[in-house]
């Protein structure tokens, strides 16, 4: 039996049509690119941490440079211990999520991986150069991402890389400007206590200021939250275990 092509129920039927066709047609392609998205993500993730390691040359073979002179580690936060039992490529840090107290949680994540990726940059002999950290905390309005690299003796900023985050462009937004991050190169992150001393000044560090850099204009809050950020991430809930291991083998 035709159906009439102006009733009510064929435009019903050609919409449904039209909603199964596209829906399949979606997920097809979701499923079909997820592996190709994954794979960007990773090379995403590789380029960041040789650039923050001042490894990244433009046309380089980026997963080579990677194999060759990164080492990934996973690591217990609480005691600074090498997870050897936990495939670095695999890890999944959402499987350790624990939450965090308000008065712990002073970078605003809400919550923590009991155990967290470290990245071991080698020179041509073999021995560690850098340690590189993937940190974040929140700043005005977003959650802000980075790499923080730090010499061999686990106190020295080598560089930082801020990769994502959704600050007021001009303002917060620029963590990611390459001459405010260019003041961080040598600065100290502990004090002679111990403690992080690492801070942002607002109105601007002096030249002699060794754990200290200038506050981004006019952007408090984000400044603010990249201060929390190193206090959180560096401290003994963060890498400051780890980074007392490593640099006392």
């Amino acid at each position: 039996m035709a159906l009439n092509k102006d009733s009510k129920v064929y435009t019903l039927a050609i919409a449904l049509i039209i909603c199964l066709v596209g829906s399949v047609l979606v997920s097809t392609a979701a499923v079909v690119l997820k592996p190709r998205q994954q794979a960007n993500q990773a090379l995403d993730r590789q380029v960041n941490i040789l650039k923050v390691a001042g490894l990244y040359e433009p046309g380089i073979d980026v997963g080579a440079v990677f194999a060759e002179r990164v080492e990934p580690q996973v690591i217990e936060f609480a005691t600074g211990e090498v997870a050897e039992d936990i495939d670095p490529a695999s890890f999944d840090p959402a499987k350790y999520q624990q939450p965090l107290s308000n008065s712990e949680d002073i970078a605003g994540i809400n919550s923590q991986s009991r155990y967290g990726l470290v990245y071991l940059v080698r020179d041509d002999q073999g021995a560690v150069s850098r340690y590189v950290l993937p940190v974040h905390g929140y700043g005005l309005w977003s959650t802000m991402y980075a790499f923080l690299a730090l010499e061999a003796d686990g106190n020295t900023v080598s560089s930082i890389s801020y990769y994502q985050q959704a600050e007021t462009p001009g303002l917060g937004g620029e963590i990611e400007n390459p001459r405010w991050t260019a003041q961080w190169d040598g600065k100290q992150i502990y004090g002679e206590d111990g403690k992080v001393a690492f801070t942002l000044v607002k109105g601007g560090a002096s030249a002699d200021n060794e754990f200290g850099v200038d506050a981004l204009a006019g952007a408090t809050l984000t400044s603010n939250g990249v201060t929390n950020t190193i206090r959180f991430w560096l401290s003994d809930a963060g890498y400051k275990p780890f980074l007392e291991n490593a640099t006392r083998s």
